[in-house]
C-alpha cells in the first residue's frame, strides 16, 4: 500500500475552460496558493476488483474511472482499491478534486514503480484534474503554456500571507466544474474575451508577486475572480455557484478594505469565500466573517507545501 498527501490550492488567477478535452489542456493560464491545513490523503493498493472509497463511503466516480482507463492504456495496473479522505468539504468549491488527483498520481507512481519523473507526474495530474498539477507545489504555483506543466512560483518577496476560508455550505455542488466549463465554452459570449485577457492577468500577478506588491496582487486576483463568475453567469443555463452568504462575505471584505485591512477575496466554483490577507490581520478578518449570518465555519490557514508520498 502507498499513501500520499496533497493540499488543495486556491487560484488567484483563475482557470475556467479547456482548450482540448482529451488531455485536459486548460484554455487559460492560472496561478494559485497552496493551503497548509486542509489535506487529501489517498491510499492505493492492489485488490481483487477496482473500488473507490471517498471519505469512508464506496463511491462511483467517473473522473477516477476514466483516469484509470487512460493510465492503463500506457501501463499495466492490477485492479485497485483507492481510499481517499478529505478533512474539508468535498466537491463544494474547495479544490478537493485537485488535491485528490495530485495525491492519487503520487501514490500510483510509488506503489507500482511507474517511473514517472516530475514532468510526467504533473502531466498525469493534469489529465485527472486541470487544477491538480498546482497542488504538487507550494506555497504558490502556476500552470501555463505552451507545455501546460505546473511550476512553483517564488513568493519570497511577498509578506507572510494567510487564507481565511468562510464555509457557507457543505452541500456538494449540483454542476461539476468539468460540466460547467464545457457549458461555458459552448454557450457564453464571454468565453473568448475571457481567454484573450487571461495572459495579461497572469503577467500582472507574477510581476506583483516578484515585487512583493500585495495591493497589485489583490487588484488582479479580484478582477480575475469577477471575470470568471461573469463568464459562469452568462453560461446557458446560468451557473450560479454563490449563495446569499457568499455575497454577504464579499460585502464584508469590501468594508474591511475600506477600513484599511490588507485583504482581498476570491471564490471558485462553489459558495465558499476565501479571504487572502497579510498574516497580521488574519484574526480580524476571521472575526468579521464569523459574525455573518449563514457562515457555518471559518478556518484560518497558512500557505502550505506541495504533495508528497508518506510512510
Amino acid at each position: 500500500m502507498s499513501r500520499a498527501i496533497a493540499h488543495p490550492n486556491i487560484a488567484l488567477v483563475k482557470y475556467w475552460g479547456k482548450a482540448e478535452t482529451a488531455s485536459n489542456i486548460p484554455a487559460v493560464p492560472s496561478l494559485s496558493v497552496t493551503l497548509d491545513t486542509f489535506i487529501s490523503e489517498t491510499e492505493v493498493t492492489a485488490a481483487k476488483t477496482d473500488s473507490v472509497v471517498l471519505d469512508g463511503r464506496v463511491a462511483t466516480d467517473s473522473k477516477i474511472t476514466d483516469f484509470l482507463a487512460t493510465v492503463r492504456a500506457k501501463h499495466e495496473l492490477p485492479p485497485l482499491r483507492i481510499d481517499s479522505r478529505n478533512n474539508f468539504p468535498t466537491a463544494a468549491g474547495l479544490a478537493s478534486s485537485a488535491s485528490g488527483f495530485a495525491a492519487l498520481v503520487l501514490a500510483l507512481n510509488a506503489e507500482f514503480d511507474l517511473g514517472w519523473d516530475d514532468v510526467a507526474i504533473a502531466d498525469w495530474a493534469r489529465i485527472g484534474s486541470g487544477s491538480a498539477p498546482r497542488s504538487l507545489f507550494g506555497p504558490m504555483a502556476q500552470i501555463n503554456g505552451p507545455d501546460w506543466i505546473a511550476k512553483p512560483v517564488d513568493a519570497t518577496a511577498m509578506p507572510e500571507l494567510a487564507v481565511v476560508v468562510a464555509i457557507t455550505s457543505k452541500t456538494r455542488k449540483t454542476t461539476s466544474s468539468s460540466a460547467g466549463m464545457a457549458a461555458s465554452k459552448s454557450t457564453s459570449p464571454y468565453f473568448e474575451p475571457w481567454v484573450a485577457t487571461a495572459e495579461a492577468d497572469m503577467n500582472a500577478a507574477r510581476q506583483a508577486i516578484a515585487a512583493g506588491n500585495f495591493d497589485a496582487l489583490a487588484t488582479v486576483a479580484e478582477h480575475s475572480c469577477m471575470k470568471m463568475h461573469a463568464l459562469m453567469l452568462s453560461t446557458r443555463p446560468s451557473l450560479r455557484y454563490w449563495n446569499p452568504t457568499t455575497l454577504a462575505c464579499l460585502d464584508a471584505a469590501s468594508e474591511m478594505q475600506q477600513d484599511g485591512l490588507r485583504v482581498f477575496c476570491t471564490v471558485d466554483a462553489g459558495p465558499q469565500l476565501k479571504a487572502i490577507c497579510t498574516e497580521d490581520v488574519a484574526g480580524a478578518v476571521a472575526a468579521r466573517l464569523e459574525s455573518i449570518d449563514g457562515v457555518l465555519d471559518v478556518h484560518v490557514l497558512g500557505l502550505g507545501p506541495g504533495a508528497r508520498v508518506v510512510a
